[in-house]
């Protein structure tokens, strides 16, 4: 015999009413917590595990004295969680070994095990004739019991190897627990033939004596009273379950199906198969549970229910003005949208994309949409999908499959043409589990929505009836294939006055009445409000200026409590001014205006677009003695980063005209700067401010104080375009910006600027770069004077 295996400190799981035997494989079922504990603990080691039964079948935890002493160890092949939290578990019986030691804690069982083998024996005429008998006793129990495989007989009958059948026998047979562990504890082989003889023989005589009991009373009990009885009981028992019968319950889902009226035969057909293989499954089975959920879902989509559009222009309008200031392309566009709604109402394919920074009101566009068209509005976020399953949805053969976003958004709007928003549709990812976004191709396209079928569903469900309105901070997050499907409509960040209008028409009445307070309780001036603006946010949209007034709200709340409490004369009305502003909000966070105080050399104003809207940055450059080293700093991209070195190429192919010393780039270190080092730059927009801002500092010539621009910057000179340019002029426009250069080829893209804008800035379309520095420089460049070689801007 070989030298014994030791494992040390094994988790143990205990079997209740079960023996395993080396050599097979099983699955089965864990529920309590003890054992899952045991099993967890055992994926994180080795996967192996100490099989062990108990002796008391009542027993919930037994301790090391309620178990046996000899049992087997096993690899975990697989665990899937339940969805009752049990955990079905997927096992390889390895060997058996006998307990050496037990350690108990309030987790879990552990043990020192030894694994044993068999003694070694030869076959004799008494072994045979033995083997012989126990495969005659196990066919003579087969017939019997008429519940066992014909593969397990085949297998017993076909085999010659006594330890097989001795322990094969035993897993897949009824005699006592007691037996099948003195089977399992034997070492010798022959002596598990005697023993399972013997329980054989003892279970086949117990059979003989049921079945003689139960012809007995068989031959009492009338055939019709039998019947009777049966079908009473049957109907009792169902009553009290609160389930139908097999019959009734057929009948009835047929009947919700032929409602249905679907004009899909192939749907039609698949749902009533479905229901008659329902119907030949035992009614508390997990298929017949799977099926009827199935069944239940399927009913319950609304196939042939409509909303009826109810569309009038002049409403519309109305409403849209009413809940939404300013935003005037935007409603522009939903009115000649809904006219065409009304016009053609079969018309499909039309999908919007509200796209804009944060917080400028793309939602509520979008529900005011369906509340214009009187439809159902349902809202799925798309923010951090990354399966594709969220989308179409999961097979039925995965545990806890379902339906996917867009099903389930049609379920719950009970009419198959609501609005669906698809919410940050910039925001999905993709990885192995699949990629969300191609999954939305087949739904955002009217000629092949009319038949997509959801994984879960499995039959064709039309949605060219609904419509989708999406919504994005970045469209360039969104996939190409994607945004092709969609027309963009962009939303741009509100103007000081807009928000103004904003604040005073809708955020404040619905703030007041959201902390119980009164119009006569409270009083903000205009110029409060427009304080709240220019020092207390940086933003876009509207959000941060909702939650400054509601902070105020709330400071109000609590000053009319501790007067109450106190029981002091309260004040008729509470006026928030100048003077006392920093006590509701505190000191002020952000300064007005990004232009400089003065007129500066080697600092300018560049125009940047992000994606929550326009910002304005200052780019700074300092030449300094040196060896001609090149520091960019201030988190730039490597794009950014280009643009920096073009700039300093098309310095030094214009220095003679700039009046620079040619070798500037070999005797001095150029450090250019973009200030907010902790924030991420890049693009190549800011080619222009940086090739301005070095001309600057080389001839020592101050910048415009007041002046910003934006584009990009070719070797020879050029201004190339650029985009967000709405964007942008906005930023500007905010702090107090008055003249703004922009390329020429984006003069056409100046339509697209707000009115107040445009009134505000001096645009200035320039096509080359000397054009840039003539109108920002307070004074023009000198050209280099060849009787001044060192390169000095030389006076008259």
């Amino acid at each position: 015999m070989s030298q014994s295996i030791i494992y040390d400190k094994m988790p143990v799981i205990t079997l209740r009413g079960i023996v395993v035997y080396p050599g097979s494989k099983m699955n089965f079922d864990i529920a309590r917590k003890r054992s899952i504990l045991a099993l967890q603990q055992a994926m994180e080691n080795d996967k192996k595990v100490f099989l062990v039964t108990q002796t008391s079948l009542v027993t919930e935890n037994p301790t090391k004295n309620d178990i046996y002493k000899i049992g087997t160890i096993a690899e975990i092949n697989q665990i899937i969680k339940n969805s009752d939290e049990s955990i079905k578990v997927l096992i390889e019986i390895k060997d058996r070994a006998k307990v050496s030691r037990v350690y108990e804690s309030d987790n879990f069982l552990e043990a020192d095990v030894e694994i044993f083998e068999l003694s070694n024996f030869e076959m004799t005429e008494y072994d045979e004739a033995l083997l012989k008998s126990v495969k005659g006793l196990f066919e003579e129990y087969y017939n019997f019991i008429n519940k066992i495989p014909e593969e397990i007989l085949f297998h017993v009958l076909d085999s010659e190897d006594p330890l097989f059948i001795a322990e094969y026998i035993a897993s897949n047979t009824s005699i006592h627990i007691y037996d099948k562990q003195r089977i399992l504890e034997s070492t010798n082989v022959v002596e598990k033939l005697e023993i399972l003889a013997s329980a054989l023989n003892s279970e086949l005589n117990l059979i003989a004596i049921e079945e003689t009991i139960l012809e007995k009373l068989q031959s009492k009990i009338d055939k019709n009273h039998k019947e009777y009885y049966l079908r009473e009981q049957m109907k009792v028992i169902s009553e009290e379950l609160g389930e139908k019968s097999p019959a009734d319950e057929k009948a009835t889902y047929e009947s919700e199906i032929k409602k249905l009226k679907l004009n899909n035969k192939e749907a039609k057909n698949t749902l009533l198969k479905e229901v008659e293989k329902m119907s030949k499954m035992s009614a508390g089975s997990q298929e017949a549970s799977v099926l009827r959920t199935y069944l239940d879902v399927c009913i319950g989509l609304p196939w042939n229910k409509a909303s009826k559009d109810e569309i009038n222009i002049s409403k519309s309008q109305e409403l849209l003005d009413e809940k939404h200031y300013g935003l005037s392309k935007v409603k522009e566009r939903i009115i000649e949208f809904l006219s065409v709604k009304k016009y053609k109402p079969d018309i499909k394919g039309q999908v919007l994309c509200l796209c804009g920074p944060p917080g400028i009101g793309k939602t509520s566009v979008a529900r005011s949409i369906a509340d214009a068209m009187g439809r159902k509005y349902v809202r799925i976020s798309l923010g951090g999908i990354r399966d594709e399953s969220d989308i179409r949805g999961h097979k039925r053969t995965y545990i806890g499959s379902m339906p996917g976003k867009i099903i389930n958004a049609i379920r719950l709007s009970s009419t198959n043409n609501p609005l669906i928003l698809l919410d940050e549709i910039d925001k999905m990812l993709h990885d192995f589990k699949g990629d969300p976004a191609s999954a939305l191709l087949e739904v955002l396209d009217s000629e092949q929505n009319c038949k997509f079928v959801d994984h879960y569903l499995d039959i064709p469900f039309d949605l060219s009836n609904v419509i989708f309105v999406a919504t994005a901070n970045d469209k360039f997050a969104i996939p190409p294939a994607l945004l092709d499907r969609m027309e963009v409509i962009e939303l741009t960040s509100y103007t000081r006055n807009e928000k103004l209008n904003i604040a005073k028409k809708h955020i404040l009445p619905k703030q007041i009445n959201m902390h119980g307070l009164a119009t006569s309780d409270i009083n903000i001036a205009d110029d409060i409000i427009y304080d709240i603006i220019d020092y207390y946010t940086y933003e876009a949209g509207v959000r941060s200026l909702e939650r400054n007034l509601a902070k105020i709200c709330r400071r109000i709340v609590k000053a009319k409590i501790q007067v109450k409490e106190e029981e002091k004369d309260p004040k008729d009305k509470i006026i928030v001014s100048k003077e006392n502003i920093s006590d509701y909000l505190g000191p002020r966070k952000y300064k007005p205006g990004a232009t400089l105080d003065n007129d500066e050399v080697g600092v300018v104003t560049g125009l940047a677009w992000t994606n929550v809207g326009g910002d304005v940055m200052h780019i700074e450059v300092s030449v300094l003695d040196g060896s001609g080293k090149l520091e960019l700093t201030g988190s730039l991209g490597d794009v950014m980063k280009e643009s920096a070195k073009a700039a300093i190429s098309y310095v030094r192919s214009k220095s003679e005209d700039f009046g620079i010393d040619r070798d500037f780039y070999r005797n001095k270190d150029i450090h250019i700067h973009v200030p907010e080092g902790a924030v991420p730059k890049d693009g190549p927009s800011a080619g222009v401010t940086i090739c301005t801002a070095l001309v600057s500092e080389l001839t020592k010539i101050p910048v415009k104080k007041d002046v910003a621009m934006t584009g990009e910057i070719t070797l020879r000179g050029r201004l190339l375009t650029i985009g967000g340019i709405k964007e942008k002029t906005m930023a500007a426009y905010k702090r107090g910006i008055k003249t703004v250069f922009i390329p020429k080829d984006n003069e056409q893209d100046l339509y697209e600027v707000d009115p107040v804008v445009k009134e505000a800035l001096e645009f200035i379309p320039v096509d080359k770069m000397e054009s840039v520095l003539k109108g920002a420089l307070t004074a023009p460049v000198k050209k280099l004077n060849k009787a001044n070689p060192m390169g000095f801007n030389l006076t008259n």
